[in-house]
């Protein structure tokens, strides 16, 4: 496969859904509808992995040699092996996933995080595009997950979601994420309280030059980061509920050829743990 393809294929496993789609690498546009399964109940690898094989069936890109694949998944990642599990089955902690993905399905793959992928799909094609210095994307959702990204580059595996609240035993997505508001039944200037707390806190700890924020609430981004107080600009992700699949495509020509790379590609291909 030429490692100048001018299209990949970007999956996003999620603890409900499994998306995908072809996306465009110049301009991270969806070349296809995005198909989208649901993710088996307890998301075992062999059926996670059956699920994989019927989007990419409807994508019609089962060949290996048609499309270089990009894969997100919801646990912390290096060197292609989970080391965490998110709404998934335990049996992917410390688990060899790329190579079991690339086993059964009989090609190359890069596999990553969902929110750092979703933070490249932001850096590639969104917000964070030609911003210098820290940038900081999180994902508001059942969690919150997070991206790190310096000068371009990601730093993979942040997991900003989990510090913690002092003396009061939970972790920030237990008392910030969007499910937090759902539980506790918040209005969005009580929700915003909380995200309050939580960017003052990721602020204070690591001075970014830029907020992003993603998930499917980023779409209502009006009715509560205009609340926010911060020294830092926050503001909306562009791409949303696309972002897996899309970040996941940009990467997925670090599966490929390692070290052989072309202009489109070689500024996003060093961007995460392989």
């Amino acid at each position: 496969m030429s490692a100048s393809a001018t299209r990949a294929v970007g999956v996003d496993i999620g603890g409900t859904g499994i998306k995908g789609a072809v996306v465009d690498l110049s301009t991270g546009e969806l070349l296809t509808d995005r198909i989208k399964v649901a993710t088996p109940h307890g998301a075992e690898p062999e059926d996670v992995l059956d699920a994989v094989k019927v989007v990419l069936d409807r994508l019609e890109v089962t060949d290996a040699g048609d499309v270089p694949l990009g894969v997100a998944f919801p646990a912390i990642v290096k060197n292609g092996r989970t080391l965490s599990a998110a709404n998934v089955a335990d049996t992917w902690i410390d688990f060899e996933a790329e190579s079991f993905f690339e086993k059964g399905l009989g090609r190359q793959i890069h596999f990553a995080n969902d929110a750092d992928v979703a933070g490249v799909a932001e850096l590639r094609y969104g917000a964070a595009r030609d911003q210098d210095g820290l940038v900081i994307l999180t994902t508001l959702g059942t969690g919150i997950g997070s991206a790190m990204i310096y000068n371009g580059v990601l730093i993979p595996n942040s997991e900003l979601g989990h510090v913690h609240r002092a003396k009061h035993g939970k972790d920030a997505e237990a008392w910030a994420a969007y499910s937090a508001m759902e539980r506790d039944e918040l209005d969005w200037p009580e929700w915003a309280e909380r995200l309050q707390w939580y960017y003052s806190h990721i602020e204070f700890l690591f001075s970014p030059d830029l907020f992003v924020v993603g998930g499917g609430v980023s779409k209502h981004a009006d009715k509560f980061l205009p609340l926010l107080d911060l020294k830092t600009p926050i503001v909306p992700a562009v791409h949303r509920n696309n972002a897996g699949i899309i970040g996941a495509a940009a990467l997925a020509l670090a599966g490929e050829r390692p070290g052989v790379l072309d202009e489109t590609t070689e500024d996003l291909a060093g961007t995460t743990a392989h």
